[in-house]
């Protein structure tokens, strides 16, 4: 069997298995949860009874692996039951959600992933002088400042105080593409300062490694300007280190975007998850969390085979 082939398969196994034991973890997470649903939706004068006739109703009167496994297959068939609080099916209010969550992790991905780049060349271009050292300082401080209070910062210069841009990023589908822009500015642009040092660090690093080799030594000796040496001959052979730092912070942008929804009040996944953690919505608590891990794992099985791919020892074997 091809190398290639050999270790795609080997990660595709791996994925479904990192899959399956996040989906244990999700279950029991929520199973183990203080507090009772059936009690939570009857209110405190329930009876007894009543309370029996909610739980049988719902099935939490089964054996918990009889409930996993039959979760996981309603899951697995697109069926992710129906919401605790409203009774409304799960998978068609995820869906507009969804929709949302990935519009604005796009459009923060095509800001920052081609603006960590280019600041990593830059960096890489004039190392140890100002520009590396001016370009480091802001974006170590941007990621070590806590999500939240980047956002409140943001909100109040660019929406109090300058009011270029909406406080609360509220979109429908009856906007339009640029309004929706316009609507997202301020989530988007705390998510590209969130993820851009990681991005840039990686790059950054990954080009000074390959600096060192031999090749370099007598591009460098042909008297190529710097600038072309990096972007020609280091660039392509850093690839794949700044491949899967990219795709991990992909990733992110959609899994991690529970803090900055809550802050701008934008209807997106993970706005519709701390809506029903506060309602103990454990049907709900479950697909989101399993539709997170679902899109983190995958990224990262994504970038392992990119980065495979991009290897030209393992496409050429002999």
């Amino acid at each position: 069997m091809h190398p290639i082939l050999k270790l795609v398969i080997q990660r595709l196994a791996l994925g479904l298995l990192l899959l399956l034991a996040a989906s244990v973890l999700i279950f029991v997470g929520t199973q183990i949860l203080p507090g009772d649903v059936a009690q939570a939706i009857l209110g405190q004068n329930a009876t007894a009874e009543a309370l029996a006739n909610m739980r049988a109703s719902m099935g939490l009167d089964q054996p918990a692996y009889v409930r996993y496994f039959q979760w996981l297959f309603n899951a697995l068939h697109g069926d992710l039951g129906h919401a605790l609080s409203n009774g409304r099916d799960i998978a068609d209010s995820i869906s507009g959600r969804m929709g949302n969550t990935l519009f604005l992790a796009s459009v923060a991905a095509a800001i920052s992933v081609p603006l960590a780049i280019f600041l990593g060349l830059l960096a890489v271009r004039y190392r140890d002088r100002w520009p590396d050292k001016l370009i480091s300082a802001i974006t170590l401080t941007s990621i070590s400042l806590p999500e939240f209070l980047l956002g409140y910062v943001v909100m109040y210069f660019l929406s109090v105080k300058l009011g270029w841009f909406p406080s609360v990023s509220n979109i429908n589908s009856g906007m339009t593409f640029w309004q929706k822009l316009n609507a997202v500015a301020l989530p988007a642009l705390v998510l590209t300062l969130v993820v851009l040092a990681h991005m840039m660090r990686m790059t950054r690093a990954a080009i000074l490694n390959v600096m060192q080799s031999a090749y370099i030594e007598t591009a460098e000796l042909k008297g190529l300007r710097r600038f072309t040496i990096i972007a020609r001959h280091a660039m392509p052979n850093a690839i794949a280190p700044i491949v899967n730092v990219v795709m991990i912070n992909l990733a992110y942008l959609v899994v991690g975007v529970v803090v900055i929804e809550v802050v701008f009040v934008y209807p997106g996944m993970g706005q519709y998850l701390v809506d029903h953690v506060a309602k103990r919505d454990v049907p709900v608590v479950q697909a989101c969390g399993l539709i997170f891990a679902t899109v983190y794992i995958g990224m990262n099985l994504l970038a392992d085979m990119i980065a495979i791919l991009s290897n030209p020892r393992l496409r050429h074997p002999k």
